[in-house]
């Protein structure tokens, strides 16, 4: 019974000595991946990396560094960490064969954030929608609207689809419309559209503007007008430069047509 008493305490004392190591192993090993981590993402940015591959790296090196401590401190406690790593494995591919949606949705993120078709803060339209990018995730690549709503857009359907960054270029072209009648004088609102361009500081003179007759159509005449832009100026000359030419061609008696449909009544009745 004595030796028996003796054999427990000893091997009590050993695994406690293996437990008190194995979690000494853990704090401090987090600690320092904490810091590695730290020291790497300053590098990174110290080097005028991407935000968003920074904080792809560091969340995937600050994993790969918890996995080795965790593994390190249940060798340590005496348990056999080559058993705990294939069952690890076997959970891992039962996991990754549930999960194939995810998995492709995580080797797209790595691609966009290889190839950089966009980045965060860039208006861009894809899958359908249109949004500031806010976050490119390992899973998801999160939009915010026009209206401010938060639009989250799996990784696989950005990667497989068109996408278009209207962020990329410092400029713009806006694309605008104009009809008149058939009775007005084309020259006379050529003049008209010529003057409210001209008028506008924020239109560029290189590229230059153009302004011609694009189409003859079924009640109207129509003008293209092209104006470049700077980029951040897209919408606000889009706004201002339509109501100016409308205001325009008001006081220049230059007429818009409208879609109109003319009714004939005849008199079917007999004498």
């Amino acid at each position: 019974m004595e030796n028996l008493l003796k054999l427990l305490e000893t091997y009590a004392l050993n695994y406690g000595i293996n437990l008190v190591v194995a979690l000494l192993i853990l704090v401090i090993g987090t600690w320092i991946a904490r810091m590695i981590t730290r020291s790497l993402t300053k590098v990174m940015n110290f080097r005028h990396l991407d935000a968003t591959l920074v904080k792809f790296l560091a969340n995937l090196f600050k994993a790969t560094l918890y996995t080795f401590v965790i593994i390190a401190a249940i060798d340590r406690a005496g348990i056999e960490s080559t058993s705990i790593i294939a069952v690890l494995g076997a959970a891992g591919l039962a996991v990754g064969l549930a999960l194939q949606g995810s998995l492709s949705n995580f080797a797209a993120g790595v691609m966009l954030i290889i190839f950089k078709p966009m980045k965060v803060g860039d208006f861009v339209e894809a899958s359908g929608v249109l949004g500031v990018v806010h976050e490119i995730g390992i899973f998801v690549t999160i939009l915010t609207s026009v209206d401010n709503k938060t639009i989250f857009v799996p990784n696989s359907q950005l990667s497989s689809g068109i996408i278009t960054n209207y962020s990329t270029n410092n400029t713009r072209r806006v694309d605008m419309k104009f009809g008149i009648g058939y009775g007005d004088d084309i020259d006379k609102a050529r003049n008209v559209i010529w003057e409210v361009l001209k008028n506008d500081s924020r239109i560029l003179a290189e590229p230059a503007p153009a302004v011609f007759v694009g189409n003859l159509g079924s009640s109207s005449v129509d003008f293209n007008v092209r104006p470049w832009v700077n980029k951040a100026d897209y919408w606000d000359v889009y706004a201002s430069v339509t109501e100016n030419i409308k205001k325009n061609f008001d006081e220049n008696n230059i007429s818009i047509p409208f879609p109109q449909t003319d009714v004939h009544l005849f008199n079917t009745t007999k004498n």
